[in-house]
């Protein structure tokens, strides 16, 4: 049984006031919107635990401040604090045996989602309207659907990553949740850059992926629904074996080789610090993926290097023009009180799905379309590079005839 304590999501590391004159502007158009912040962001002054103790205690108090959150400030959003991460953000549950895991208020008995799990929750909770996380293998996507939320993983890249803690570059991306879409644009109109309007003029329905989740009636009826309501300009199918692909596979081995490259260093100083057990600094799910990332070979990462290749050219040239529907979770979130393996077996269903545009670096929304036995799930849309903008658009489009 796990003994993890349940509570809110805001961590109390300082009673330092960082709010300036703008958030009073009625004129900025983020103006009273409440901002919660992920604690892998660096805000000057305030202290960045990521999640783990050891690290806050073994790095300095940041002197500067994320450009994102920065421009949110800067554009009218009121800070109302750090929030609760999973330990560097490597897990995709929500929990945090230093910290606590933040409870999901519209399942208290289920997972939050990680490793964003204290922003989705402060957005679900009504504690904040726009929740600043990082997305690297579903850490948006995932406490989105869990959580009820509206949540965007941008085009890799787009939005730059300055002054946090990263977890694998060529993956990390800065995203957000929203209890609606309105906000959740508001948002990308400050984060990303402005680009032409795009028309989509097909929708790629990915099939055999939704017959395999848990809620696949009630995302078929939401499709049907949609083609009742004629808000596909086209729609076509497309299939996307996942395990031919090998796309959890393909996308853990090259995220762990960069987190080892990202952290490998410090926690190897950690055996050599006095007074600090390095065998007690993680969580046991956490320890043993960085004992496993050391693991990965030269050679692995060079064939996983070659598939992600394969697999992004062809997922490019098969989605360029189209929105793509695919599940966002194999299903509901997994019980609080889920045993060990069974999160281990659900976590590589679960990244089997994310990986599809974490590996491509390719925009993702999800959509809070359905629920099953009272929890909330959905579906997500998925697009070219670049065309973050155009595919809220299009959500936008099929949100309003739900309503």
């Amino acid at each position: 049984m796990k003994h993890f304590m349940v509570q809110n999501p805001f961590l109390n590391l300082s009673e330092t006031a960082w709010n300036d004159s703008s958030s009073a502007n009625p004129t900025l158009p983020l103006s009273g919107l409440r901002l919660a912040v992920k604690d892998l962001f660096h805000m000057a002054g305030l202290p960045t635990s990521a999640g783990n103790p050891t690290w806050l205690a073994t790095h300095p108090i940041p002197t500067k401040t994320s450009s994102s959150v920065a421009a949110l400030l800067n554009d009218g959003a009121i800070f109302c604090g750090k929030t609760i991460t999973d330990e560097l953000a490597y897990s995709l549950n929500g929990q945090n045996i230093h910290y606590g895991t933040p409870s999901n208020p519209v399942t208290p008995n289920r997972l939050p989602g990680g490793s964003s799990s204290g922003s989705a929750v402060a957005v679900a909770a009504d504690l904040a309207d726009i929740g600043l996380g990082t997305d690297t293998g579903g850490s948006i996507r995932v406490p989105a659907s869990y959580n009820g939320l509206f949540g965007l993983r941008p085009t890799h890249g787009v939005i730059p990553s300055d002054n946090m803690v990263a977890l694998a570059p060529s993956f990390d991306t800065v995203g957000w949740l929203t209890k609606d879409l309105a906000t959740l644009e508001k948002a990308a109109r400050v984060l990303l850059k402005s680009k032409p309007p795009k028309e989509f003029n097909n929708i790629l329905i990915a099939k055999n992926l939704i017959d395999q989740v848990e809620h696949v009636k009630e995302l078929n009826i939401q499709l049907q629904t949609w083609r009742e309501q004629k808000r596909f300009p086209k729609e076509s199918s497309i299939v996307i074996d996942t395990k031919v692909w090998k796309t959890s596979e393909t996308f853990r081995t090259l995220q762990g080789a960069e987190i080892w490259h990202e952290h490998g260093k410090w926690i190897k100083s950690l055996e050599n610090i006095d007074g600090v057990d390095a065998s007690a600094v993680f969580a046991p799910d956490i320890q043993s993926r960085f004992e496993w990332c050391q693991t990965i070979s030269e050679a692995d990462v060079a064939a996983a290097k070659q598939q992600r290749q394969r697999f992004t050219d062809w997922l490019e040239n098969e989605i360029e023009g189209s929105i793509l529907i695919i599940p966002t979770t194999p299903g509901l979130a997994p019980l609080f009180d889920a045993a060990d393996d069974e999160l281990a077996a659900y976590r590589n269903q679960l990244m089997d799905i994310t990986a599809i545009a974490g590996l491509a670096g390719l925009p993702q929304l999800h959509l809070p379309v359905c629920t099953l036995h009272g929890a909330p799930c959905g579906l997500s849309l998925v697009s070219s590079k670049g065309t973050d903008l155009a595919l809220i658009e299009f959500a936008k489009h099929l949100m309003e005839s739900a309503s």
